[in-house]
């Protein structure tokens, strides 16, 4: 198996246990704000101190460029952005049994929108990309549906 494929489970797998623990973690703190600064510390610790500590380590910790650096900024804004609307999702009643397809349904077809935006296709549209999106929207439903009932 590639490493990058490895690595690509990896994050599926930390991604796919995120919303029932953070669910849980929000209902023992009894609080959607301290479980957001609980997500915010965790980002701290992880997402700075970690690279922050490679790159020091390497001697690379300059030359940050303006457009990589806003646009690297702004994306993991919107990962943050991401974790406030699950937060409040949970907030507001929902489960995540029931947040976390959506969630995980939507994002993907949400994905290939924005890459196709970015990165335009150099061919034409198969068509079978839209049957994926059917298929994708189809199944998330599906588990929705056919949910385990808690």
């Amino acid at each position: 198996m590639s490493t990058w494929i490895a690595l690509a489970f990896g994050a599926a797998l930390s991604w796919g246990m995120y919303g029932a623990s953070l669910h849980r973690g929000q209902v023992a703190l009894g609080s959607p704000m301290k479980a957001l600064l609980c997500v915010g510390v965790a980002y701290f610790l992880i997402g700075v101190l970690v690279p922050a500590g490679v790159l020091s380590a390497q001697g690379d910790l300059r030359n940050f460029n303006g457009s990589g650096t806003v646009t690297a900024t702004l994306a993991g804004a919107l990962g943050a952005i991401g974790a406030v609307f699950i937060i409040f999702a949970f907030r507001s009643g929902g489960l995540p049994t029931y947040v976390m397809p959506i969630v995980f349904g939507v994002a993907p077809l949400v994905n290939v929108l924005t890459t196709m935006i970015l990165h335009p296709p150099k061919s034409a549209i198969n068509p079978m990309l839209y049957l994926g999106f059917l298929m994708t929207a189809v199944g998330a439903g599906m588990v929705l549906y056919f949910r385990p009932q808690s």
